[in-house]
């Protein structure tokens, strides 16, 4: 991708370009992907904050307790489907065949869009039915055998208030793929802020019936039990349909269409099977994880040790997630659409390029970041989650395992950049076989990893057992993945890629260094509290504030002394947003967009 030169022109109609789906195939560097990644990552951006402060009275409300615990796994399993299952598949399969059939069929895939949408939804809907009625079984998959009867019957009970989840989830990615598909990129990334404001207000209002005790004392009644489900749940629909009036908006509105036979979707099933595939693995892995995890707490209560568990792992792998979300994903899915041209042109070695320049451009903003949070991660989290039910030494618990996790957000991100690359060519079977593998090396590191720390400390060091696994596996799975398509290709620009990385690693270590000598020098009388003073927290933000300021500044200086170029593309796309906010986001001029209205 080549907005790492062009970002400062990025004012350009990107919407029109994107849903001119008829013109010849483009380069994945026109600046059509710099306008749409910039649009992307204000929505994610403001997404991601108020997803932030929705975790944030999450455990204000549950802390990190067994009870967060039975939650938190009552509310992932339709996360789990929309993440690994339907996110996947629509976003691997989905978007490549509507944009081949917007530009192929006369009905500029009308018709296809309208089949694929109701076979879609109808599966959507008997699985979320058939997912509620198998509840108990399902939760049982999660939870180790001695999980407390309680508990147990306490995630049952939010499973099956939370499972319908599934279909609206499942809707959302549906109407976001067919709006990306026809270059609306911008609503999709901003409906999930809805869903965490609904959320926040079902969180506030448990705190002002229930206060911040419940938690800790282990029972919640069905009111409270309700409150939560339903509030959660509500939160997802209206993310959902919010969506609905902005297609139509866009000149689609979809007709239920039942005649699925020879029309054509037989190939988008065929490239899902391996996809589908690959989410069995991914579940799998995903299910020895939370049982694993959910097993920490309950050794930790017997311990008598600080409760980390389940929420531990996912409020930590939330904040990793953060930087990968408001940048990789915001530049590789505004490319995906152009990508998907240039590869059905058969143009190979342009997509091996476009993939080589986003992976280093993409690095230059990855590892500094990756690099302040490996130092702040521990005042970063007791911040932020030590709040209400949440203790400081849960809330520093839950920092050391986003350290940790930080330690494999470079290689998450590269290797989230190259499956896109294969998803381009329409090659679902390739990384199905590399998840496989992938799964089996996070496996066989995170069990023995997992039970020596236990002996020692059960807990806290067991999630960071489990972080410390994911981080080392996605090295390794980034290397193959990386050959592989290079191969396929016939270039990645490797040996440019590979240098500049080794290059940017070093300078973030060397900026890793710079912001431990701040803490020696800055925070050396920290409190050792159950309780988190407003004192304490004036003092964590401003080491966060130098020590990041440092790092920055430490990692630009080592940038350049290592004569590392995408250090300049970085600095322009940053000049380009700051012109951006100096006009107040006014264009300087009017175009008109794809639906011929103005903007």
């Amino acid at each position: 991708m080549t907005d790492e030169r062009e970002v400062d022109e990025a004012l350009e109609a990107a919407e029109s370009q994107a849903g001119d789906l008829t013109a010849n195939p483009i380069s994945a560097s026109d600046r059509t992907v710099a306008r749409n990644s910039a649009l992307m990552a204000s929505g994610t951006i403001v997404s991601r904050v108020t997803g932030i402060a929705r975790d944030i009275a999450l455990t204000a409300a549950l802390g990190f307790y067994l009870v967060s615990d039975a939650y938190s796994l009552g509310n992932s399993l339709p996360n789990i489907v929309y993440i690994l299952v339907i996110g996947g598949a629509l976003n691997a399969v989905f978007v490549p065949q509507l944009v081949r059939r917007m530009k192929d069929d006369a009905d500029e895939g009308k018709a296809y869009a309208d089949r694929l949408l109701t076979l879609t939804a109808t599966s959507l809907l008997v699985l979320s039915i058939v997912a509620v009625i198998a509840a108990p079984w399902i939760v049982g998959l999660y939870t180790p055998s001695d999980y407390p009867a309680a508990e147990y019957d306490l995630a049952v009970a939010f499973a099956r208030l939370m499972l319908p989840q599934i279909f609206f989830y499942g809707l959302y990615t549906m109407l976001s793929q067919v709006l990306n598909a026809r270059g609306r990129f911008g609503a999709p990334m901003f409906a999930p802020i809805a869903n965490n404001v609904v959320a926040i207000t079902t969180f506030v209002l448990f705190i002002v019936i229930a206060g911040t005790s419940a938690a800790a004392d282990g029972v919640l009644t069905t009111d409270q039990v309700l409150l939560l489900g339903i509030g959660t749940t509500l939160g997802v629909v209206v993310q959902a349909l919010i969506l609905i009036p902005v297609m139509l908006r866009s000149g689609y509105a979809w007709r239920p269409r039942f005649d699925w036979r020879d029309a054509g979707l037989g190939k988008a099933a065929k490239l899902a099977a391996w996809t589908i595939g690959l989410v069995l693995v991914n579940q799998i892995t995903y299910i020895f994880i939370t049982r694993m995890a959910t097993q920490a707490n309950v050794l930790a209560a017997e311990a008598g040790n600080v409760e980390a568990g389940l929420t531990t792992y996912q409020k930590a792998h939330l904040v990793f997630m953060l930087p990968h979300s408001v940048i990789t994903i915001s530049v590789v899915t505004a490319m995906l659409p152009a990508l998907s041209r240039i590869a059905h042109a058969g143009e190979l070695r342009q997509v091996g390029r476009d993939l080589g320049r986003t992976m280093r451009f993409i690095s230059m903003l990855v590892i500094p970041i990756a690099a302040i949070l490996i130092v702040n991660g521990t005042a970063v989290s007791i911040l932020l989650f030590g709040y209400g039910a949440a203790t400081e030494g849960q809330a520093g618990i839950m920092g050391v395992v986003v350290s940790i996790f930080m330690l494999g957000l470079p290689p998450f991100t590269l290797f989230y950049v190259l499956l896109r690359g294969y998803y381009a060519l329409e090659d679902t079977r390739t990384p199905f076989f590399i998840t496989v593998v992938f799964s089996v090396l996070l496996l066989a590191m995170a069990f023995p990893l997992f039970f020596v720390t236990g002996i020692a400390s059960p807990g806290g060091t067991q999630i960071a057992a489990l972080a410390l696994a994911y981080s080392l596996a996605y090295w390794i799975g980034l290397f193959i993945a990386w050959i592989v398509l290079a191969r396929r290709l016939g270039t990645l620009d490797s040996g440019r890629t590979v240098w500049m990385l080794i290059r940017a690693l070093l300078a973030g270590g060397i900026a890793v260094a710079a912001m431990g000598g701040v803490y020696a020098l800055v925070l050396t009388n920290q409190p050792s509290s159950d309780d988190v003073t407003w004192g304490l927290r004036f003092a964590l933000l401003g080491t966060i504030a130098l020590s990041s300021l440092v790092g920055l500044v430490v990692f630009g200086i080592a940038a350049w002394a290592f004569r590392i170029g995408e250090v300049s593309d970085v600095v322009s796309m940053a000049r380009g947003a700051a012109r951006r906010v100096t006009r107040g986001g006014r264009r300087p001029d009017s175009r008109t967009d794809a639906s011929g209205g103005r903007r």
